[in-house]
């Protein structure tokens, strides 16, 4: 229980301190936001903060903090450290950065803010790549969740798919708090109590916990760097957050609730993710029996093992419940953000419920396309995918804090992890089968080479970006 305790302490240290410095990049916070100038009953709706909390968390958990994190476990307790130190200062802050960002752009999409500080030449590409991984998203999550059903079940996993499509197109066209604004909460309540039901049993049965280990302990032998950096993903930094976060900016009443809405609920989601790598060694006792599950019975597999048989059968049922509710709960969110992504290039109103519909059939067509893979393959390119998103994002924020804050300073909190992710991303594509399976010597060296670029490139804007060119540094007026 030592590494869980220390983990939780310095995530809640981050949320106290971190965040707070990192919220004086947006002082003076403003009173008027998006949800209640555009308020329009459909994606622009005033909401509670400790809702928008659970939502904002239930959104961006998904399948990744489990999944992901099991699927990181495999080179050992060194997994840890990515999980606590990647959120804090690198997850966290994408997260409270995006939802921010859209507050002060009108409640826009990613998709927008990237185009608006990256440049116009974006709009297109970085629209496909975000839409498509929103496809990508929904159908990952909607055939984990299928598959575990059906181990529950035993019924036909089609009539699962079937059934889950549906709700994710009730939940994209209907008003935010018609059905994500009930049900998210209680849920998001639920995914905590199930995580903590999982560690408590493995402590009360007596299992001994893996502490913290820097060596690389993956059964094959493979390299941790960047490997790892990318298996697991949603559990330390995640670009399809930044899809979400707008979203619930739409419903966010006042900016200073921003540090407790968008960077706690990542650090929440980061506990989860510790919890179930902590599990996946704790229950199988090294990495080598951890990865002999994972490929018998793949992800799912392993959770249903682990949850039915330290917490009994009921524990163990609610506990997989729990994980099924994770994954449908943002593979809908998923769906939702690319139809309003969709409408925010278009200029088209979400009061167009025909508009709505059409876009979220449209997607669906692709989504039920892309469930037909097998999931494995779905996810390997999923988690790539979503961390290029995130590194694009982060050098998205640092050209912002650039333009806008009134100490450039602050955009080394963006710009630092935005450079370490740049050389994780580029040397996973180089070296990886999935990109150009190129000698890991070479890809490092080459990935080194772009990070010092980028990093020229910053620290140029830097010294050039003059004062009077920033927008946004005067304070906020109503007028």
């Amino acid at each position: 229980m030592f590494v869980i305790l220390i983990g939780i302490l310095a995530l809640l240290l981050g949320y106290l301190v971190y965040s707070r410095f990192l919220q004086g990049a947006f002082s003076p916070l403003r009173k008027d936001t998006p949800a209640t100038s555009m308020e329009d009953g459909i994606d622009y709706v005033p909401m509670k903060r400790s809702k928008n909390l659970l939502i904002q968390f239930l959104n961006i958990a998904g399948t990744g903090p489990i999944f992901g994190a099991l699927m990181g476990a495999k080179w050992g307790p060194i997994v840890f450290l990515w999980i606590i130190l990647g959120t804090i200062f690198g997850g966290a802050v994408h997260d409270y950065m995006t939802g921010m960002m859209s507050m002060r752009n009108k409640g826009s999409s990613v998709t927008i803010l990237i185009t608006k500080y990256l440049g116009k030449w974006t709009r297109y590409p970085i629209l496909i790549l975000v839409i498509f991984l929103m496809i990508m998203v929904s159908a990952t999550f909607a055939r984990s969740a299928s598959d575990l059903l059906v181990i529950i079940t035993g019924l036909p996993v089609f009539l699962w798919m079937a059934l889950i499509l549906l709700y994710f197109i009730a939940s994209t066209v209907l008003p935010i708090d018609k059905l994500i604004g009930k049900i998210y909460p209680f849920f998001g309540l639920l995914l905590i109590i199930m995580a903590t039901v999982i560690i408590c049993s493995l402590w009360f049965e007596g299992y001994d916990f893996p502490g913290f280990a820097l060596e690389n302990l993956h059964p094959s032998g493979a390299d941790f760097y960047p490997d790892m950096f990318i298996t697991v993903a949603c559990g330390a930094i995640s670009g399809f957050h930044a899809t979400q976060s707008p979203m619930i900016a739409r419903c966010t009443t006042r900016e200073k609730d921003g540090r407790l809405i968008f960077y706690g609920a990542m650090a929440l989601e980061s506990v989860i993710a510790l919890i179930w790598a902590i599990a996946g060694l704790t229950f199988y006792g090294d990495t080598a029996g951890l990865t002999d599950a994972l490929n018998a019975g793949g992800s799912a597999g392993v959770v249903y093992d682990i949850s039915i048989n330290i917490a009994g059968p009921v524990g163990g049922v609610l506990a997989v419940i729990g994980v099924i509710i994770c994954p449908i709960t943002s593979g809908d969110t998923a769906l939702r953000s690319a139809r309003l992504m969709i409408q925010d290039d278009g200029q088209m109103a979400s009061r167009n419920w025909k508009v709505s519909m059409n876009l979220t059939i449209f997607l669906s067509i692709f989504i039920v396309a892309l469930c037909m893979l097998d999931f494995s393959v779905l996810w390997q390119y999923f988690s790539w995918l979503n961390q290029t998103l995130a590194c694009i994002v982060l050098w998205t924020a640092t050209v912002f804090l650039l333009r806008t804050s009134s100490n450039r300073l602050y955009s080394l909190v963006t710009a630092l992890p935005a450079l370490f992710m740049t050389m994780t991303v580029t040397s996973f594509i180089l070296h990886s089968g999935q990109g150009l399976s190129l000698d890991y010597s070479v890809s490092l060296i080459i990935a080194a080479f772009v990070t010092v670029a980028a990093a020229v490139f910053y620290i140029r804007a830097f010294i050039k970006v003059p004062q009077d060119e920033r927008e946004g540094s005067e304070p906020y007026s109503d007028e």
